[in-house]
């Protein structure tokens, strides 16, 4: 499979500039237009230039064999490989299953949506770069939601995945096929991307660790955006040690991706979490417990989960921060507007962002999200529609308004932190819900889709690290804990996390098993 070569780049046509000067206001009469026709006509040779530049300047595609599983249960994987890494290093003899929004080259990518259906990156993403340099052998691509715009698994083309622990519920989202595959052992890694929680919720439904790390540490490089100020790639594993250990590999500035500080702290992250955690202080965000859509039982879980911190040394006091309620809505402009904006309009990528572009996927994009887009999901559709009406309406106003926002938001809890080493409230306000049925109403849809993400949004809009790890079950399905830190200090993080996971002994793996991991 290869990925379609679009046509010349052809002059427009008198119509053609004339809608142009009706979208931009000109006013422009016919004899103007015609006058203009010939300009733009003669200012497309650059265009060209740089085309046949970028082609002759692009390296070879790898050749590498992918196949679709044929026993999937949980329709968690988009393809299956096998691209082996260097032959030594930390993730030597370690499988990792990427999600299928990160670009493997020579391998397709459908980001959970049949628009994209055909379409073969290049070249590989930093991330999978540094993973196969580290000694790591690639065992596919997982699903993930369309357009990675859902907190559940149900919207992946072209099928839902399934809970682990109870297959007729949703794994979480967007990143769901990571979660579930790395629950169910069938590889020992994934990658996982997080926008509004999109790494730690599903890790949180499916009983794994998930690491949002601190925006800017991990290159985004080679993923398919949602919106700069909220992208996030990180690990997703079965205990704290390989998160820390897979974290180490993927940090560091690539020298590509504008969301990144030119330098970043260079740690160990394995290495501390042996250091001392007596006497790190917890704060325990009231904001975060209690939401219309909490379950007791996971405000109780995750309670009783701090009890546990304070039993392993730490100690813990409860601490409010009214702006953790109000960060959702901050988010939620980014998120909407803002994804409208670069996600669709800008065709993932949009412009004015020194990073490392992808032109044949903005191109077959910009093409098939057209001409297939009814079959975009309604999550998407939402975003599509709120954000383009916002930012119509205001001019980007609202968008602006929310960037400028999300510092107060980000002092609110630097505050916080100045007080205490690490925050801890539930990742998700409930357990995994069941699969919705094909043709549910527009609210059970989006209720479903994207009601869990009160408190993970926040921090994707803040920056801060946040780690979420099985606090026990609820009914037989995992609660999450989530164990945030102060910007750049993941490794705290991290320990405390560790710190809880010795202290319970480890983590349960769900009863449900595939036919790949038993």
């Amino acid at each position: 499979m290869t990925t379609p070569v679009p046509g010349p780049l052809t002059p427009p046509d008198a119509a053609t500039v004339a809608a142009l000067s009706d979208h931009y206001g000109f006013g422009l009469t016919g004899a103007e237009v015609a006058e203009f026709q010939t300009a733009v006509a003669a200012g497309l040779v650059s265009s060209h230039v740089v085309e046949r530049l970028h082609r002759e300047a692009q390296p070879p595609v790898p050749q590498r064999e992918w196949q679709v599983p044929v026993d999937d249960p949980l329709g968690a994987w988009a393809v299956t490989t096998s691209i082996e890494g260097a032959a030594d290093g930390p993730l030597a003899g370690r499988t990792v299953v990427v999600k299928d929004n990160v670009a493997v080259a020579g391998v397709p990518m459908v980001n959970g949506s049949s628009v994209l259906e055909g379409f073969v990156p290049g070249r590989d993403a930093t991330v999978v770069t540094r993973l196969l340099a580290a000694g790591a052998t690639i065992t596919g691509k997982s699903t993930c939601e369309n357009l990675c715009f859902s907190g559940a698994s149900f919207t992946s083309w072209p099928r839902p995945v399934g809970n682990p622990w109870d297959p007729s519920r949703n794994a979480g989202g967007s990143s769901s096929g990571s979660a579930a595959i790395v629950a169910t052992g069938e590889a020992d890694l994934a990658v996982g991307g997080d926008q509004g929680g999109s790494v730690r919720m599903p890790a949180a439904f499916s009983g794994i660790v998930g690491h949002k790390p601190t925006h800017g540490l991990v290159p985004y490089t080679g993923a398919f955006p949602i919106e700069s100020t909220i992208d996030h790639l990180g690990p997703m594993t079965r205990t704290v040690a390989d998160a820390a250990l897979m974290l180490g590999v993927m940090a560091g500035p690539d020298g590509f991706d504008e969301r990144q500080p030119t330098t970043v702290p260079t740690v160990d992250y394995v290495a501390a979490l042996d250091d001392d955690v007596s006497g790190l202080r917890v704060g325990v965000v009231s904001e975060g417990f209690g939401h219309p859509v909490s379950e007791t039982e996971v405000d109780d879980g995750v309670r009783e989960a701090v009890q546990t911190l304070r039993a392993a040394g730490l100690t813990a006091q409860e601490v409010s921060i009214p702006w953790h309620l109000d960060a959702f809505h901050v988010w939620n402009v980014v998120g909407t507007e803002g994804a409208a904006y670069q996600m669709l309009d800008g065709n993932g990528f949009g412009m004015g962002s020194q990073g490392l572009y992808d032109p044949e996927l903005m191109e077959f994009y910009a093409r098939n999200r057209v001409q297939r887009g009814a079959e975009l999901s309604r999550t998407v559709k939402f975003v599509g529609l709120s954000g383009r009406h916002t930012f119509q309406a205001g001019g980007g106003r609202y968008y602006a308004m929310a960037r400028n926002l999300a510092y107060t938001a980000r002092a609110a809890y630097d505050e916080a932190l100045a007080r205490y080493d690490v925050l801890v409230m539930p990742t998700v306000p409930y357990v995994a819900r069941p699969l919705p049925e094909p043709g549910c109403s527009l609210a059970e849809y989006l209720d479903t889709g994207l009601s869990m993400i009160v408190n993970t949004a926040p921090f994707d809009v803040t920056g801060h690290p946040a780690c979420t790890v099985p606090a026990g079950l609820s009914r037989g399905l995992p609660v999450g804990m989530m164990i945030v830190g102060r910007r750049f200090e993941d490794a705290t993080v991290l320990r405390v996390a560790h710190a809880y996971e010795t202290a319970v002994g480890g983590f349960p793996a769900p009863p449900v098993r595939t036919a790949a991991a038993v």
